[in-house]
């Protein structure tokens, strides 16, 4: 007769071997033809992620064997609602998350936030990154970025920054440009860009720093006046190419872009990550995939950051960039 402990040690194993061999078959058939892959995007449908998050969607379907791949808006709380979606689903490589800039930013931006971005979720790869610019109002006299510095230096607290609300892109970038000339200027909030850009154009509002996917078109037209671009090089897009970078005229190591990356649940298996990177990786190469991002005024990525562990690196980086900067600020996303 067995011994009754040593019966339950002979079951544990056995259980365990079943859970080992039932995960490399998991992973071996992954992706099943019969499932789909969900891929949360933790903002309102239309907006900048949600047209990412679609466009890598379907570049990703072929290399995954033409497998169905859904979005699901999960919008609020500067983001963390459908980043929290996502960590709490199964690990089995069927929920992914797409997000942006903000998954460095939560962490000190949203209160009682109930996961951990460095530790709950596996680390895909970066996607694209968005530049920025720094645009006023028509109507201001300023006519370059030295002329625009003297100005907002002469009236300070009277500066009214717009942004599409707290926690997003316009509002980091606002955040950042204040700590980086040390000035204070007066936030003004609004529940969106489009109505923020409208009172920007109306000159309701005198300076606003934001995506060129939202930007473009409104300089183009000449709604609005640029002074710069955020990123380290001067951009190739025809409305923006001849816009200095804000390092050139003056405003040192200020340089930042709106990326998004691709995250899985903690304890997805490693042989189903690999196959979920090696689909972006094709996908980050699609003719039709960088075609749209340009169009949004993306710049898809292509350096070691696509590989997860460079991935999780630079947002653990981001987060140490960035939670100073809010802490001063004392601002917060419920």
């Amino acid at each position: 007769m067995i011994p009754l402990f040593k019966k339950s040690a002979t079951l544990a194993g056995a259980a365990l071997m079943t859970c080992s061999l039932f995960g490399t078959a998991h992973a071996a058939d992954f992706p099943a033809k019969d499932k789909v892959i969900t891929i949360v995007v933790p903002f309102a449908a239309g907006g900048p992620t949600d047209r990412v998050a679609r466009d890598l969607a379907e570049a990703m379907r072929k290399p995954l064997g033409g497998i169905s791949i859904v979005i699901d808006s999960a919008a609020g709380a500067g983001g963390s609602i459908g980043a929290n979606k996502t960590a709490k689903a199964a690990a089995d490589g069927y929920t992914l998350l797409v997000h942006h800039i903000g998954m460095a930013t939560m962490p000190t931006l949203v209160r009682n936030i109930p996961f951990k971005v460095e530790s709950d979720f596996e680390y895909l790869g970066l996607i694209n990154e968005v530049p920025m610019t720094l645009i006023a109002k028509p109507t201001m006299a300023a006519t370059n970025y030295k002329e625009l510095s003297t100005w907002i230096n002469d009236n300070k607290s009277k500066v009214n920054l717009g942004n599409a609300g707290i926690g997003s892109a316009s509002h980091l970038c606002g955040l950042l440009f204040q700590n980086a000339i040390k000035v204070d200027m007066t936030t003004v909030p609004y529940k969106g860009t489009a109505p923020a850009m409208t009172d920007l154009i109306g000159g309701q509002i005198d300076l606003m720093c934001d995506q060129t996917t939202n930007t473009t078109s409104q300089i183009e037209a000449k709604k609005v006046k640029a002074y710069g671009v955020t990123t380290a090089k001067q951009l190739a897009t025809p409305a923006l190419k001849d816009l200095p970078t804000l390092a050139s005229v003056g405003l040192n190591n200020f340089e930042v872009t709106v990326w998004h990356g691709l995250y899985a649940p903690k304890g997805t298996p490693a042989d189903v990550l690999a196959k979920l990177n090696g689909a972006l990786k094709v996908a980050l190469k699609d003719p039709d995939f960088i075609k749209k991002q340009e169009g949004l005024g993306a710049v898809v990525v292509t350096d070691k950051r696509v590989d997860p562990a460079e991935h999780k690196k630079f947002v653990s980086a981001e987060i140490a960039k960035w939670s100073p900067i809010i802490k001063a600020a004392g601002v917060y996303a419920d």
